[in-house]
């Protein structure tokens, strides 16, 4: 066995074992501890889950001092969860089918996550409901509006149902856009979560990279739910994609990190 067959498989198997942890955590845990107790643990999970996987976490911007608050971001790979809770403990919408994934699918739904079932219209307004609830409470969500993955190269149409949860709870709309980058600065698609990759496909085109950068910006633009919820989908929209084109990231990535994110 060479030695990048076994850095992958050590990757792996420190994976299982943090995610086995994650688990014994959400069961007995959780119970005990307090809101915010319960986010400070998931934040360091989720910053020790992607040092486990090589991945470097690059925080531009904070996340805005509002409350309410909703993030809005560009999907790229199941990674965007924990590159987001590893800075800001947030709940998130996912699609139906990952409740149904291994253990994961059960941590997830623990750590707050919604699932929607897309094929079904009247799902949305439960889904919305849920989350206008949420955010009323002072929880943090992130949507991901595109409404599926990419490799990260473009950002596609953002479908505006997910935002109207934050003007029913008059919640700020902050943009946040995420990239992935190999060790020399090129797009990293081995992180993405696209096309028809399953789960394991992707952890293992993950693992054949020594490293891989992932750059978060949270923008500077924060959003009040003033106008309709297409037009800020379009604003959210146009921000993360001009922080994601090669002229803005190039200033962008020279600049030192506004934040650290410790997994310990």
């Amino acid at each position: 066995m060479n030695a990048r067959h076994t850095t992958r498989l050590l990757r792996i198997t420190r994976l299982a074992l943090h995610v086995a942890r994650g688990l014994a955590t959400a069961a007995f845990v959780f119970p005990l501890q307090t809101s915010e107790a319960r986010k400070s643990t998931i934040r360091r999970w989720s910053a020790r889950l992607l040092k486990i996987l090589a991945v470097r976490l690059h925080v531009h911007g904070e996340p805005a001092a509002c409350n309410p608050l909703m993030l809005v971001a560009n999907h790229v790979s199941w990674l965007d969860i924990f590159v987001i809770n590893a800075v800001i403990p947030a709940r998130f919408v996912a699609k139906s089918e990952i409740r149904g994934w291994p253990l994961l699918g059960w941590l997830s739904e623990r750590s707050g996550t919604l699932f929607i079932q897309r094929a079904r219209r009247r799902d949305t307004a439960r889904i919305n409901s849920e989350v206008t609830a949420a955010l009323s409470s002072g929880d943090v969500f992130a949507v991901f509006p595109e409404g599926t993955t990419t490799d990260g190269s473009t950002v596609l149409k953002f479908h505006s149902s997910l935002l109207a949860p934050a003007l029913s709870a008059n919640a700020a709309i902050q943009p946040v856009a995420i990239r992935f980058a190999r060790t020399d600065g090129s797009l990293c698609v081995e992180a993405a979560y696209d096309g028809d990759k399953s789960f394991w496909d992707s952890l293992r085109e993950m693992t054949t990279q020594r490293s891989i950068d992932a750059h978060v910006w949270f923008s500077a633009t924060v959003l009040r739910p003033a106008q309709h919820r297409r037009e800020l989908a379009a604003t959210a929209h146009e921000t993360i994609a001009l922080i994601l084109s090669p002229e803005a990231r190039r200033n962008h990535i020279e600049q030192a990190d506004d934040l650290r994110v410790s997994a310990r």
